[in-house]
């Protein structure tokens, strides 16, 4: 009892910051919190995530911003909806979004700017949703923007 009153009280204090990455229907949210530099995607590490061919682009973060600002931080991901393409990109955002955030909230400002330049530079969708979604169905056709081919004869 005790115990549990000891983590509610934990958990209030809010040492931790949560952020979200999205793309197409993909949503991941990354809870980044001081820890030992562990980097977990729906409870598995990052080694097994599929598709393996772009597994380097959920690297692409702690590759930009070094291994060192990662050592201090623990970053659990959860990611459903989409497909794995989008999935793999929503996870990358999510947790850029969640280094950037965890620097602003609990290191420095200067610290956090420079972190947030660096992703920048290297590529703006690490930090900015692509606002692209899929367009809706219409009547009078087989897709969105096809119509039924008309014949005079």
């Amino acid at each position: 009892k005790v115990c549990t009153l000891l983590k509610l009280l934990k958990m209030s204090s809010k040492d931790y910051v949560q952020t979200f990455g999205r793309k197409k229907n993909a949503v991941a949210v990354a809870t980044v919190r001081k820890g030992r530099g562990l980097l977990r995607v729906n409870g598995a590490p990052l080694e097994i995530l599929e598709p393996a061919v772009l597994r380097i682009k959920v690297w692409e973060p702690v590759l930009v911003l070094g291994a060192q600002r990662f050592q201090e931080v623990d970053i659990r991901v959860r990611v459903k909806g989409g497909g794995s393409t989008s999935q793999i990109y929503a996870i990358r955002q999510a947790i850029a979004k969640g280094i950037v955030a965890y620097y602003q909230k609990n290191v420095d400002e200067e610290q956090k700017k420079e972190v947030k330049e660096l992703l920048m530079a290297y590529d703006r969708n690490l930090l900015v949703a692509d606002p692209r979604r899929c367009e809706p169905k219409k009547f009078g056709g087989p897709s969105a923007r096809a119509r039924v081919q008309k014949s005079y004869r």
